[in-house]
């Protein structure tokens, strides 16, 4: 029997599922880092993704909608597809690349602060005291999970890609927002045009600046994985929900990823969670429950 769940319900369990789906990248990304330059890797992911979403896309009624795309809306898609593929996910590979994944992790836990900030100012979508409260203690709980931060202050290009990625992720998260409320084109038909902007540049700039190296069967594996489920299937499903939570809402949902990543690594690595690990962990979940409570306080 179907659960019979409101939008808003649905789409907050749609972003968790996303969530957990790029969650798991982190660890495939890392197993594909050892064989495959990061801007090539990258690369290959979104355009691989870009492919199969468009064979999807021209057998959809949805391909009526591009006649209908205004000069300004090109503009926006334009610049979403650069920000979000090509900028966004090259500074996040070229990070993972020489910082361990935890460190940018907590770069990129601050993500919800400056898209809480960037709504304010450009959609109006001002979060209330309760969700401020949430915010916060979402993040104080990843802080509290991490600690204490090891620092390795001499690698400054992983770190520099980590707060690109971070700040190009803020930025996408609001235009991806203000691009999907107004709901005149399907998320498919947003994903398609903006991945393939952008998937298109990033393999490009990989291919140039670091070439295409022989790449074995698991590399190929984690490839095609990562491109059709973690990438076709979670960013149009990403572009769904963006109909109906609030920029800042999605982002924090979409930044429990910086809880989930630990927890897979307790599951696949046999790592263990001290007390003050779990008691961090609890008060991130409580921090993104508050924020979804909607409150207009």
């Amino acid at each position: 029997m179907p659960l019979n769940l409101n939008p808003r319900t649905k789409a907050i369990l749609q972003n968790l599922l996303v969530s957990f789906l790029w969650a798991t990248s982190w660890v495939l990304i890392k197993y594909g880092l050892e064989e495959i330059p990061a801007l090539t890797f990258a690369g290959l992911r979104y355009f691989l993704a870009f492919l199969i979403l468009l064979v999807v896309f021209l057998r959809s009624k949805y391909l009526t909608e591009i006649p209908t795309i205004n000069r300004a809306k090109w503009l926006h898609l334009f610049v979403l597809g650069i920000l979000l593929y090509t900028l966004a996910q090259g500074a996040q590979f070229m990070g993972l690349a020489y910082l361990p994944a935890v460190t940018v992790n907590l770069v990129l836990s601050f993500t919800t602060i400056v898209v809480a900030i960037f709504s304010m100012m450009l959609l109006s979508e001002t979060p209330g005291l309760r969700q401020w409260a949430g915010i916060m203690l979402s993040i104080i709980g990843a802080l509290v999970f991490f600690h204490p931060i090891e620092v390795s202050p001499g690698n400054w290009t992983g770190w520099i890609a980590a707060i690109l990625a971070m700040l190009f992720n803020s930025i996408s998260a609001v235009i991806g927002r203000s691009i999907n409320r107004t709901g005149d084109l399907s998320p498919l038909t947003i994903t398609v045009i903006t991945m393939g902007i952008g998937g298109t540049l990033l393999l490009l700039t990989g291919l140039f600046f670091q070439g295409l190296p022989e790449i074995g069967l698991v590399g190929w594996l984690i490839i095609l994985w990562l491109a059709v489920i973690n990438t076709a299937f979670a960013f149009t499903l990403w572009n769904v929900t963006l109909r109906v939570l609030t920029a800042a809402e999605s982002s924090v949902i979409i930044n429990s990823m910086i809880i989930q990543i630990p927890l897979l690594a307790v599951v696949f690595l046999g790592e263990t969670l001290s007390q003050k690990q779990i008691f961090g962990l609890a008060a991130a979940i409580a921090g993104i429950l508050l924020v979804q409570l909607n409150s207009k306080d």
